[in-house]
């Protein structure tokens, strides 16, 4: 990910703070990462300052890294698209805090998974999910939680022939659709 603004995660995190009841030392489970994304996008006074949007690069700010867990805020219009991607050896949960988002499920032999997520709802996945994200509504704003944190993705294409391909990518990159044969 390449954000327009991106802040260097100090070991003093607000997510960590009074009132969240601090994080265990070792990686959350899926049921932990929903509550925390939760928790986080109820308390605004977290993220709302880092809110900004842009159609060319998707906006977003780390807002807590350590051993464990990372959680960002990622800022979505309609023109902002991850590609389809997965998060390695990381489980991860989303909660969408304003706008709505649209998750893709790649599925084989039928038609994709597609389901729109509101503001207000949450989900969460393992390592073995791949799927792309992209803004429904101008000004949406997610926060989403991995653990372990993140440090590769897999970004998938097709090539020519049809075949899916992964590629490892930094989670310091920005995801965006690669190299997507044109709609016919």
């Amino acid at each position: 990910m390449t954000a327009s603004t991106r802040t260097d995660p100090a070991s003093t995190s607000p997510v960590a703070g009074p009132g969240l009841g601090g994080l265990p030392d070792r990686d959350l489970n899926r049921a932990e990462l929903i509550d925390l994304v939760k928790r986080i996008g109820d308390r605004q006074e977290l993220w709302r300052q880092h809110v900004a949007f842009d159609d060319d690069e998707r906006h977003y700010e780390c807002l807590h890294r350590d051993a464990h867990v990372d959680v960002w805020l990622l800022c979505w219009t309609p023109a902002n698209d991850t590609g389809w991607h997965d998060h390695d050896t990381s489980s991860g949960a989303v909660a969408v805090v304003d706008g709505s988002l649209l998750e893709q499920r790649l599925a084989v032999g039928s038609p994709e998974l597609r389901r729109q997520v509101d503001a207000g709802n949450a989900f969460d996945f393992g390592p073995d999910h791949i799927h792309r994200l992209s803004g429904l509504a101008v000004g949406s704003v997610s926060i989403h939680a991995y653990s372990p944190p993140l440090w590769r993705l897999g970004q998938y294409k097709v090539d020519p022939s049809g075949a899916l391909l992964r590629m490892s990518v930094s989670y310091a990159e920005e995801l965006r659709p690669i190299d997507e044969p044109a709609a016919s």
